[in-house]
């Protein structure tokens, strides 16, 4: 018996080149202004509704972890996805835990564009996250899909348009350094 063999179609291959972007919220910010709930309405981020579904290979933002995002963790996102953790910044520091399910990452220091926290360093939202993730992992086109159903989305590029291709070309033992070049501290 012959084996059916399928020929990928263009949008095959472009779905399939597209890592799976997943989120899950701790529903602690107000709906109105939640970035992910906004990203799973218009289908760009699938929901999980327990930490258990997060899965074990997959690249998990955690600002508590002590690893640093870097763009040698393209392969993992390509194969097992990216997970934001979306909990108020508020609670941040009580709701989250340094190793949650998955491999956790935690993202260089970049502005906030969204108008609740504008210009703020390292408060940024869920879409801005996961944004970031996917520029300095290389999934620019992705990253900027993500971003476009925003009006600040933009913005938050603008600002960081020059830190974040640096970050992308970066070996990990040294995005410390860069990040200070970018975000001296006072």
């Amino acid at each position: 018996m012959r084996r059916r063999t399928t020929i990928p179609t263009k949008t095959m291959i472009e779905r399939d080149s597209a890592p799976r972007i997943m989120i899950y919220d701790y529903h602690q910010d107000d709906p109105t202004k939640c970035t992910s709930a906004k990203l799973e309405k218009f289908h760009l981020a699938q929901p999980l509704h327990t930490l258990r579904q997060i899965p074990r290979s997959a690249i998990v933002l955690n600002p508590l972890s002590n690893k640093t995002l870097s763009f040698q963790d393209r392969p993992i996102i390509d194969l097992y996805g990216l997970v934001a953790l979306d909990c108020s910044w508020n609670h941040a520091g009580e709701t989250l835990q340094e190793n949650i399910r998955g491999d956790n990452r935690r993202l260089p220091t970049l502005l906030a564009g969204n108008p609740t926290n504008y210009s703020s360093r390292g408060r940024l939202s869920t879409a801005e996250a996961l944004s970031a993730a996917l520029i300095i992992t290389g999934f620019d086109e992705r990253a900027k899909q993500l971003l476009g159903i925003f009006k600040w989305g933009k913005t938050f590029l603008t600002l960081n348009r020059e830190p974040l291709r640096e970050y992308a070309q970066t070996p990990p033992d040294q995005l410390v350094i860069q990040e200070r070049e970018y975000f001296p501290t006072t």
